[in-house]
């Protein structure tokens, strides 16, 4: 083979091959190549290896040189391009066959999945040149194609490998289940919130129903109460005829036979007024038109006004009837006295109708020290159990036994006891206190409980059938209770009894002016003072009703000791040892219970009798026997006078100003003489004054009419507003009108405001002479909307409801009228 020579050049670059593939080429001059040149010179200026371009090998697979500079050990460390060119001594080269070493590389990465592998020199991006791989990149998985950077050292050539599955890849196991579970809880999730979106559009229609049903129900619940207010208004008007004209007959002069019918007709008349107020009460109550009042009363009195009202009913049944008010509750309290005499008098009227032995006991304590010490006491004798009770009976309510009172009465109560209870209450200007009516009645089924508070509803028909009522009374006071601050409740047992119990909220009265003058009024009707200092021994086998008794004479003044037996008071008296020597220590007098003195102890009770009757001493200073019974037979009575006893009996159900007059009669007590004062009758306060009546029905001016002349009114009745206007033209003679507020063509509101306009008009040109205005009562039957307040807003005094009574008429006019001497 014929050798040609190298072309002349600056330099050469000759290469000798290492490899033994290649031996029988004896020399290359690498600077002959035009690419060849351009990488050894720049390996020689940069330092850095250098690639050449793809080239076709020997075995038909494409291959690269990679030449790197090989310098001279002086070079310095940061040589310049020039320092490197001198330093240069040689190079080192070497041909690579880029598809065996990617096959190489795969071998590695072998799996189970098939992965197409492309090369490429991206030196020019616009012309890539493909170093291993085929061209076409047809079929397999391009979505997860990963593309990876190649660094020979060579910063001018720039290579890049794709990778690629040949086939589309399976889908994991993994991610199946991931999808499954995905959409069985989106499904889920979209069926919750579809159910959700159905129930919120569910709820939203039953909403919008039951606002419709609220709606008619309240209108109705509207309707009723507009209907009762009208219809007893309505019947209102025509009782009062009835009621005003049976007591004007009964004002004249009836034979007995026709008083009794005419009391008759009368009794029933003001029990049906009774059944329409209550009717009433409850119809004001839902429309939220019942007021209560606050005045400065004592309870201890109303208390006695209610025992008052069943004594005849519970002596004539034998039911012992009682009343005790704890030391602690203030003697005047602010509230509402009308209504809460109306609960009283209810729970106590219902225990009355259903007791027909045993006791009813009514109790008023503070709140907080009633409920600290509810406890049964029982005390066995013998084979039946006797319970300290007041009669001795079962009650339904265990708690309101001997040792509860016991611990609420402060004649028994330790001095650390409810002391914090007390402190807290003292300081407080409120006042909670808890009231119970206790009975030994026929109690309440079980299955009747649910319906005792529902109006117009019994324990069953026989209820109303054997005891008579309505059913309304007891929903009326748990109304009322809780207007006033309270709850109502009960505990019974059938055939046992029943106690019901409220707490109801009033206000210490803190002025002292007022205070005084509620004891002058009560003073006046019992003298305490009288019985200041005095002594007395009860003698009851009963701690209970001895412990009533205590509580009655403890209101007049008189301190008592109770004993359980006459036997224990003859050892008491035995105590004082010489009359003559120390007879200041005797008590005043004996009470003793008819039971004690039945019980068989006939010679104590002799004995007793004759020291207390012992000769040569002054009879007026010596114990009086006083007898103490719920009911007595005239024999019993004829047999406690020739024992010993006074001529007067004390019959129960007790009160201060009942026992106050027996006392009086016993001992000879008398009153200190009252100041003379004049008459506060009705007639008094009407004699000779002129009262224009003014009402639409011919009947309620009769009956007005009728009522004002019966205490010497000079009466004068018109039958319009427009009447009464010209009667009251100024200047008139009338000294007040009684007006009603419902008539037809000028109701009173309008007629009173047209008087009032005149009156005024007559006061601007009176320069100052004496002012006109005339007292103007209103009247009616309409005590829902007939309201005190609007009365006054249009200029009337006062109020007077139909029918007239003399107590409601008399406070009417007292305030415009003065009493006159009457003879």
């Amino acid at each position: 083979m014929e050798k040609d020579p190298s072309p002349v050049r600056d330099e050469y670059a000759p290469v000798i091959f290492s490899q033994e593939t290649v031996s029988y080429i004896e020399s290359l001059d690498m600077m002959s190549g035009e690419e060849d040149r351009e990488n050894i010179l720049r390996a020689r200026a940069t330092g850095k290896a250098v690639l050449t371009s793809p080239f076709r090998l020997l075995n038909d697979h494409l291959g690269v040189v990679l030449t790197f500079p090989v310098y001279d050990s002086n070079l310095p460390a940061n040589p310049t391009v020039r320092e490197r060119i001198e330093a240069t001594v040689g190079y080192l080269g070497g041909s690579f066959d880029v598809e065996s070493l990617v096959e190489n590389l795969l071998g590695q990465l072998a799996g189970n999945q098939a992965i197409v592998v492309n090369a490429y020199d991206i030196t020019n991006l616009s012309d890539p040149l493909i170093v291993y791989g085929h061209q076409s990149q047809d079929g397999g998985d391009m979505s997860l194609k990963h593309v990876s950077r190649f660094d020979f050292g060579d910063p001018f050539r720039k290579h890049e490998m794709i990778c690629r599955y040949l086939e589309n890849a399976p889908t994991p196991w993994f991610a199946l289940t991931t999808a499954f579970f995905v959409f069985v809880i989106g499904f889920l999730l979209g069926y919750m919130i579809y159910s959700a979106a159905i129930h919120i559009v569910r709820v939203e229609d039953d909403f919008h129903t039951m606002q419709k049903l609220k709606d008619r129900a309240e209108d109705a619940d509207l309707a009723k109460s507009r209907f009762l207010a009208t219809v007893s208004h309505e019947i209102r008007t025509p009782m009062n005829g009835i009621l005003g004209m049976q007591q004007l007959l009964l004002d004249t002069d009836l034979s007995s036979t026709q008083r009794d019918y005419a009391q008759t007709a009368q009794a029933c008349g003001e029990a049906l007024i009774t059944l329409i107020n209550e009717v009433l009460d409850r119809a004001k109550m839902e429309a939220g038109k019942l007021e209560l009042e606050a005045v400065p009363f004592d309870l201890r009195s109303i208390l006695d006004d209610v025992l008052s009202l069943f004594s005849e009913k519970s002596m004539q049944k034998g039911v012992e009837l009682a009343a005790f008010v704890s030391d602690k509750v203030p003697e005047i309290v602010v509230g509402d006295p009308g209504r809460f005499r109306q609960v009283i008098t209810n729970l106590v009227g219902n225990s009355v109708k259903f007791t027909e032995k045993g006791h009813i006991f009514v109790q008023v304590h503070l709140a907080e020290e009633a409920t600290s010490v509810m406890n049964l006491v029982k005390t066995e004798n013998g084979e039946e159990t006797e319970f300290n009770t007041l009669s001795g009976k079962q009650v339904a309510d265990d708690g309101t036994s001997w040792e509860t009172l016991k611990l609420l009465d402060d004649e028994f109560r330790s001095n650390n006891i409810t002391t914090d209870h007390n402190n807290h209450q003292s300081n407080s200007n409120n006042v909670t206190l808890m009231v119970s009516v206790e009975d030994t009645g026929i109690g309440i089924p079980e299955d009747a409980k649910s319906r005792v508070f529902t109006p117009f509803m019994q324990a069953d028909s026989s209820t109303s059938r054997n005891y008579g009522g309505t059913g309304i009374g007891l929903s009326i006071s748990k109304l009322l209770v809780k207007l006033m601050g309270g709850f109502m409740d009960f505990i019974t047992r059938q055939h046992i009894g029943s106690t019901f119990f409220f707490t109801v909220e009033f206000q210490r009265c803190e002025k002292t002016a007022v205070v005084l003058d509620v004891k002058k009024s009560l003073s006046e009707v019992f003298h305490p003072t009288v019985f200041k200092g005095m002594k007395a021994v009860v003698v009851d086998g009963k701690p209970v009703r001895a412990s009533v008794t205590r509580y009655h004479l403890k209101r007049l003044g008189i301190q008592a000791e109770i004993v359980a037996s006459v036997r224990n008071a003859v050892a008491l008296f035995g105590k004082y040892g010489s009359f003559i020597s120390i007879i200041e220590k005797l008590p005043d007098m004996f009470l003793i219970e008819k039971d004690s003195w039945l019980s068989g102890e006939e010679e104590c009770f002799i004995q007793l009798s004759n020291n207390c009757r012992q000769n040569g001493h002054s009879y007026n200073k010596l114990p009086k026997l006083i007898l103490l019974a719920t009911n007595i037979t005239s024999a019993e009575s004829d047999k406690a006078k020739a024992v010993g006893f006074s001529d007067t009996v004390i019959m129960k159900p007790l009160r201060a100003s009942m026992v106050a007059a027996c006392l009086e009669q016993v001992l000879g007590v008398n009153r200190k003489s009252q100041p003379v004062k004049k008459s506060t009758s009705l007639h008094g306060l009407l004699c000779g004054k002129k009262i224009l009546v003014v009402d639409d029905n011919a009947v309620n001016r009769r009956v007005a009419a009728g009522a004002l002349k019966k205490f010497g009114a000079d009466v004068h009745c018109v039958e319009s507003g427009p009447d009464a206007l010209k009667c009251l033209q100024i200047p008139h003679d009338f000294d007040a009108c009684f007006m009603d507020i419902q008539m037809p063509e000028m109701d009173g509101f309008e007629a009173t405001h047209l008087i009032r306009e005149m009156e005024r008009k007559a006061n601007a040109h009176a320069n100052g002479g004496d002012e006109w205005h005339m007292p103007i009562l209103a009247m009616t039957a309409d005590v829902i909307h007939a309201t005190l307040d609007k009365c006054l807003k249009c200029g009337m005094d006062g109020y007077v409801s139909k029918p007239f009574k003399e107590k409601t008429l008399y406070q009417a006019v007292a305030k415009f009228f003065e009493s006159k001497p009457v003879s």
